[in-house]
């Protein structure tokens, strides 16, 4: 059964181009039954917002500005948030903004046993993406929206960014699950990297998956093994540190 969750958009904070790669994604971790995003929509700075949102039956909240230099937007989010925390059914909460002012609310949400998803840019503050259970920036939405060559290419391109931290965490986490001959389960090990680095995502370097990730790695090694379950016979991938 698909999680319920609550999608709260910052107007305010995000552009409005991929709105529709950003739902496309938040449906992979739940039916999203709650959906609304809060702003000024006196503000003309919100009128790309107002073509979208019928398409994809998000419901507009109006928040006016009051003071100069306040943000009431978010406001506005945080307090709705509690409010369906306490007396709406969802699973979990999808925070749409690159602010760090979610982080707090992040946070409590977590505590009050919801699995919180961001979405925001790649400029969002460290603390909001290690607040949320799993952070995804709209840079990685944006190329998968663009299917010429000439962004494939510059896709790839970002594997060379890889870096040794990186490399050191997925080690480290290797270690971490590995049996006797140092083989985990890639699957756990997946599980396991998303917890130790919400923002962590194979599409952040080019690939699609974790295995493409891996392979691309000189200092891993992988195994493809099967096993029987029923009638059927599963494909199970290991790996470990060279």
């Amino acid at each position: 059964m698909d999680k319920k969750l609550a999608v709260l958009i910052d107007g305010d904070n995000i552009p409005s181009a991929y709105v529709k790669e950003m739902m496309e994604e938040i449906a992979k971790y739940g039916n999203p039954t709650i959906k609304r995003i809060y702003g000024d929509w006196t503000n003309p700075g919100l009128n790309k917002w107002k073509a979208v949102l019928l398409e994809n039956a998000i419901t507009p909240i109006q928040q006016y500005a009051y003071t100069k230099g306040k943000n009431a937007t978010d406001s506005a989010m945080i307090i709705d948030a509690m409010d369906v925390l306490y007396t709406k059914n969802v699973d979990g909460f999808c925070i749409v903004s690159s602010d760090s002012d979610f982080t707090r609310l992040a946070t409590r949400l977590r505590e009050a046993g919801k699995q919180v998803y961001g979405i925001g840019e790649k400029k969002t503050p460290e603390p909001f993406v290690v607040a949320c259970d799993k952070f995804i920036y709209i840079e990685i939405l944006k190329n998968q929206s663009k299917g010429n060559e000439e962004d494939k290419t510059k896709e790839k391109e970002t594997v060379d960014k890889v870096s040794n931290k990186t490399i050191k965490l997925i080690s480290t986490t290797i270690n971490d699950l590995s049996d006797d001959d140092g083989w985990a389960f890639l699957g756990d090990v997946g599980n396991l990297l998303q917890k130790k680095q919400p923002n962590f995502d194979p599409r952040n370097y080019g690939f699609p998956k974790l295995t493409p990730l891996i392979k691309s790695i000189s200092n891993f090694e992988i195994d493809h093994r099967e096993t029987s379950k029923g009638n059927r016979n599963i494909k199970l991938i290991y790996v470990r540190n060279k």
